[in-house]
């Protein structure tokens, strides 16, 4: 058991928790994931780590309550236990295998969207504790949705908020703020973005026609975590890709954002992925035995 060491509401229906993982926290790298569950009879939830400690074997998560499985979680408070808490699983971000110096001659623009705020957080954190230079560019509908900002600012060289209706930062999106750094003259050798996949796709249309490198996180698209489930093909470069043994991260100019969005939008919900997997596997069973001729 997994015990839930404290939480906190970042905003409405977005839930902090810090839970006791010394195994996966010692693993832990930026870019990576876990796979919760709230006891054995539980959907398994796929969830990017927001932070980690080696040291004290804590790992924290970010969670939307959204469906039936997600509320389960958020439900669960300080001093309660997780059934399973199993990762770190996915590759890391790329620049952790980079060299040091090479790596403190880079600068990296971050944009976060809602949720996607908290896996920017552990990357922003790593490149800061590695003598890299990263701005920050976060995103959300009103202030009310913005979470993280505090953390991003000790950790990010400059930090920018941008919201849809400009209770907060810069009224618009998080595009508009993208373009006015760059054609201000500010140089970047590449974006991160992770946020909804609306935001991603737009993110990258953005930084191609600047000829940015930039690299999506596709997290929202993972069911089971493992690759078994097959609900989380992309296509990248012409090619498919599974998201959780393949990414999550991918060349955001290359990730074919439309049949993503398309794949999404099949699940609305973690139960609705659920129930589907579940039917094309029964038909895949029938079809074996012969019953669907």
């Amino acid at each position: 058991m997994y015990q839930i060491l404290e939480k906190r509401e970042l905003a409405e229906g977005i839930f902090l928790m810090r839970v006791h993982a010394p195994r996966v926290a010692q693993a832990a790298l930026p870019g990576q994931f876990v796979i919760v569950r709230t006891d054995e009879f539980a959907e398994r939830i796929p969830l990017t780590i927001a932070d980690y400690d080696p040291r004290e074997g804590w790992v924290t998560i970010v969670t939307q309550a959204i469906g039936v499985s997600t509320r389960r979680i958020c439900s669960l408070g300080a001093g309660d236990s997780l059934a399973d808490f199993a990762g770190p699983l996915g590759r890391p971000s790329e620049f952790v295998h980079e060299e040091p110096a090479a790596l403190r001659d880079k600068r990296f623009l971050f944009v976060a969207g809602g949720v996607g705020t908290a896996p920017v957080y552990p990357q922003v954190k790593w490149l800061h504790e590695h003598g890299a230079a990263a701005d920050v560019i976060i995103g959300a509908k009103t202030r009310d949705m913005l979470i993280f900002t505090e953390q991003m600012g000790r950790v990010a060289d400059r930090l920018y908020i941008a919201t849809d209706d400009g209770s907060q930062g810069r009224k618009g999106l998080v595009t508009d703020q993208i373009r006015a750094l760059l054609d201000a003259g500010e140089r970047y050798d590449e974006c991160v973005a992770i946020g909804p996949m609306i935001m991603m796709k737009f993110v990258a249309l953005t930084t191609k026609g600047y000829g940015l490198k930039t690299t999506v996180s596709l997290n929202a698209l993972m069911v089971d975590g493992t690759g078994m489930c097959g609900a989380c093909r992309v296509s990248v470069g012409g090619k498919t890709y599974f998201t959780c043994v393949d990414g999550p991260e991918f060349d955001a100019h290359q990730v074919d954002f439309d049949e993503a969005m398309r794949r999404q939008g099949m699940y609305r919900t973690q139960e609705e992925r659920a129930r589907a997997i579940a039917d094309e596997r029964a038909a895949g069973h029938r079809c074996k035995i012969g019953l669907d001729k």
